[in-house]
């Protein structure tokens, strides 16, 4: 399947998990468009100076794909900073939070996968 950019859905969410602005998603495939199991599939854009803040996930990995930008990420265990070209994994059990520390907007794809 094609979809082209202009027919995938938008999605605002202000004050993600408690993070900081607001966040876009644009939503590449629905969950109810792929047979495999994955929840998500989005390019997610963190302006300048937002965040997504502190989650936990539980019986799904989530990995993120850094296409743009810098910023920190936080697993509550360790803090490092990211760049573009980088990616981020997430097992089950792990907690993490994402900061934009950089002067331009922070694009990743993110694919959630459940068990």
């Amino acid at each position: 399947m094609l979809k082209k950019e202009k027919d995938m859905l938008i999605e605002q969410r202000e004050n993600m998990r408690g993070g900081k602005g607001v966040i876009s998603f644009q939503h590449m495939f629905r969950q109810d468009e792929i047979q495999a199991k994955c929840r998500l599939c989005a390019k997610i854009t963190v302006p300048v100076g937002a965040s997504i803040g502190v989650h936990q996930h539980l019986e799904e990995d989530e990995i993120f794909i850094i296409l743009k930008g810098k910023g920190i990420c936080d697993t509550g265990k360790t803090r490092k900073e990211f760049v573009a070209g980088d990616a981020i994994l997430t097992v089950t059990g792990g907690s993490h939070s994402i900061e934009n520390t950089g002067d331009e907007d922070v694009e990743f794809i993110a694919l959630v996968m459940p068990y």
